[in-house]
């Protein structure tokens, strides 16, 4: 029997952090204390305590779906689902036990061992996979963005909290170190009240400020098309979106932003403590409704916040750069091809080290304040056995991703907004923009008849 949905590729991104708007409970003391809580003490449906192995299948395997399941490897990998033969090949072949599926919804029926799914299928399928995993009661790891949409987030969000299942956002530096000090320097008072934060991607993502392609080649033998477009409008097979390049299309995917945000912005919003923005305005080299601009820079606006003072947040990407701060010293390096400058009141920080670097050697190490992590998807691994919540659950998932994802909707209305003199005034729960209506329609995608979330 063969039956495999959707392939995913990801790039490997780098993010720092802080604490998560529900805090970890018991940090490494209670990631290690699981391990010896009986089964019958921990109970519940699909339960495997930390003893047992969970039984976990791949979604979207060929591009950054193996290098997560590689990650999980110490568990059972008993489900392989891909629409693509060809590409998802190798990876078949590397775990010749699992079974193979190529719709996912048919072996979330069919399968009825599988306790966890791994999703790294193209982000216009994100939603549907995750919420089609959640409503069964299996425990979901979804790569970032957590969906292509505002709205799918926070759908997706509210049904994992409500069905208690486990959840985490392949954002992986989330569980570095470097991530962590970010919060320590900035809530140990290092740099003063941070009054703006500057934040940029320059590596290349995918093809952009492009239009579609006229020719309509065959569709290979190996793949399924009709699921690969899941929920997207129909469009003729072309290989110019696949198997990594659908990055850069509006239907498929986020853009640098969307692919590269959840990583690089992880860190700014657990520090900083951010909620929803107030304002958010764009520009670029050129958007058109078919791919996100080649460059572009996003500025966002935030409230003051416990004791914090109002934020301005701006996002580079396509070779963009904020103004090289006075302290960093010549002929050093204006920090990496993704990072973050944070400037406060008292002074800057570039990553995650005071600048200039004698003042980093004056400060040293601040106070550890969060427990250091076991593993990015180690956290997810404990949390489906019953420990504490993994630090990106969709708690926190949800609400970054849908703040990422609004910079898109400036990005998209970009020329109004310059032609109208206006920036995007945002009702964060209300979920819509409140001055410009029509900006509204890119907080919601339209699905495909026989799609639904």
């Amino acid at each position: 029997m063969r039956e495999t949905v959707t392939t995913g590729r990801g790039t490997d991104g780098r993010a720092e952090t802080g604490i998560s708007r529900r805090r970890v409970i018991g940090g490494m003391a209670t990631w290690a204390a699981i391990s010896i809580v009986p089964r019958h003490v921990l109970g519940g449906r699909r339960h495997v305590p930390p003893s047992e192995k969970l039984n976990i299948a791949g979604i979207g395997i060929g591009g950054r779906g193996q290098g997560d399941l590689h990650e999980v490897g110490s568990e059972n990998i008993v489900a392989l689902c891909d629409v693509d033969d060809s590409y998802a090949g190798k990876v078949f072949k590397k775990y010749p036990k699992a079974r193979k599926w190529r719709d996912y919804r048919k072996m979330l029926d069919r399968q009825k061992d599988i306790d966890a799914v791994v999703i790294a299928t193209p982000d216009h399928t994100h939603a549907v996979i995750s919420m089609a995993a959640i409503k069964r009661g299996r425990h979901v790891y979804c790569e970032k963005p957590l969906t292509h949409s505002i709205w799918e987030a926070r759908q997706v969000a509210e049904a994992a909290r409500e069905a208690g299942v486990a959840t985490q956002l392949g954002n992986q530096g989330q569980a570095s170190e470097g991530n962590r000090l970010v919060s320590e320097f900035i809530w140990g008072g290092a740099i003063g009240p941070v009054h703006e934060v500057h934040a940029w991607c320059n590596r290349y993502i995918s093809p952009r400020g492009i239009g579609r392609p006229k020719e309509t080649p065959p569709i290979p033998s190996t793949l399924d098309w009709d699921l690969w477009l899941g929920p997207a409008k129909r469009r003729p097979y072309h290989p110019c979106y696949l198997p990594f390049s659908w990055r850069g299309w509006w239907d498929f995917g986020t853009g640098v932003l969307g692919d590269i945000g959840c990583h690089q912005l992880d860190p700014v919003f657990r520090a900083l403590k951010l909620g929803y923005p107030t304002t958010v305005e764009a520009s670029s080299s050129g958007v058109n409704d078919e791919t996100a601009p080649q460059s572009s820079l996003v500025r966002f606006e935030f409230p003051a916040r416990e004791g914090m003072p109002p934020l301005k947040l701006t996002w580079y990407d396509g070779g963009l750069m904020p103004e090289r701060p006075e302290e960093l010293e010549e002929g050093r390096r204006f920090g990496n091809a993704d990072d973050n400058l944070f400037i406060g009141e008292k002074g800057k920080m570039l990553g995650h080290r005071l600048i200039p670097e004698p003042r980093m050697k004056e400060y040293a190490k601040p106070p550890q304040k969060i427990p250091r992590s076991p593993g990015h998807h180690a956290e997810w691994l404990i949390a489906c056995k019953g420990g504490p919540a993994a630090r990106a659950n969709f708690d926190w998932a949800g609400p970054l991703t849908e703040v990422v994802l609004l910079g898109n909707v400036a990005l998209r209305m970009e020329k109004q907004l310059y032609e109208k003199g206006l920036k995007l005034h945002y009702d964060g729960p209300g979920m819509k923009v409140t001055n410009l209506p029509e900006a509204n329609q890119y907080i919601r995608d339209t699905y495909r008849q026989e799609w639904t979330l």
